[in-house]
């Protein structure tokens, strides 16, 4: 009953995910439409400080740039154009911000599933080990490893990748890495030690039939969850690493678009991460509460 219960409530539940998406999306459209209309150089080009520039051209090139002047106004011309797909025009790049959001978002997607892949591989060989053996060796040296790697910022990551010649989504993996290792042997041992596990254990199970039959079941829902937040550590760490690396992805259009004042396209590319962040944490939580519901 209660496993029919919860089954019939995920359509419910990935609904109101998906309004509060929506409403999340609108409310970043609102603040991006702000923080660009009050930002500090509001339509203020560089041409305008050209002395060659007579009075007449700056005042043509100002009316020319000028959206709208109130902000209520402001406001719907800019909700308009996203409602049609127009994320406006790079101010240093002239070129339309959808076009080069289609161009990059593909990089750093690439970039940040491969980069989890190494993570989530690496974090499962070396949490393995410790379920056989659970030494004081073992547990010192995977601590202080997982801990060095832990304590290194982004940044260090992405200047040791750049000395390396490292790949980029292999400075994603050393960041996400630390952050999986612990989590995923305590949830394992936590596993295994269950009394079911054990019984089955005394009987003389073949350790894959333990794992399929026993403790993924138990381990799966929490893992799904680690796996949405992994991808949002993943994707955050990218936009360092790449303008560091200098991936062609969206952290190194952000790092130019903030050196050139490029407003427009600063505050589209915070509101795509924040949508693709918030969107693959909602799917992670229901995937997990499905598998959940449909192991009860």
């Amino acid at each position: 009953m209660i496993k029919d219960e919860k089954i019939t409530k995920l359509p419910w539940n990935a609904l109101r995910r998906l309004l509060f998406l929506l409403c999340l999306g609108i409310g970043g459209a609102f603040l991006s439409a702000t923080l660009v209309r009050f930002a500090p150089g509001y339509g203020v080009q560089e041409r305008e400080l050209d002395p060659r520039w007579s009075a007449q051209s700056i005042e043509a090139l100002r009316q020319k740039q000028m959206l709208q002047e109130g902000l209520a106004s402001y406001y719907m011309h800019y909700l308009s154009a996203l409602a049609h797909g127009d994320l406006g025009e790079s101010d240093s790049l002239k070129r339309p911000v959808r076009e080069l959001l289609r161009q990059r978002l593909p990089a750093t997607g690439k970039s940040v599933v491969r980069g989890l892949g190494i993570a989530w591989l690496a974090a499962a060989l070396l949490a393995s080990p410790g379920l056989a053996s659970r030494g004081w060796f073992y547990e010192a040296s995977s601590t202080a490893f997982s801990s060095l790697l832990l304590s290194l910022p982004s940044a260090v990551v992405a200047m040791l990748a750049v000395q390396l010649r490292a790949p980029v989504f292999f400075a994603i993996g050393v960041v996400v890495f630390p952050r999986l290792h612990r989590y995923i042997r305590s949830l394992l041992v936590r596993s295994y030690n269950q009394p079911h596990v054990l019984a089955a254990r005394a009987r003389g199970l073949r350790s894959g039939a333990i794992f399929c039959r026993h403790v993924l079941p138990i381990a799966a829902p929490p893992l799904l969850a680690l796996l949405g937040v992994s991808f949002t550590i993943a994707f955050g760490a990218a936009i360092p690493i790449e303008a560091l690396c200098d991936s062609p992805g969206l952290g190194q259009l952000a790092w130019q678009a903030a050196l050139n004042r490029d407003l427009p396209l600063i505050v589209n590319v915070t509101l795509i991460v924040s949508l693709v962040m918030f969107a693959a944490n909602s799917l992670a939580d229901l995937t997990s509460r499905a598998f959940a519901g449909s192991v009860q």
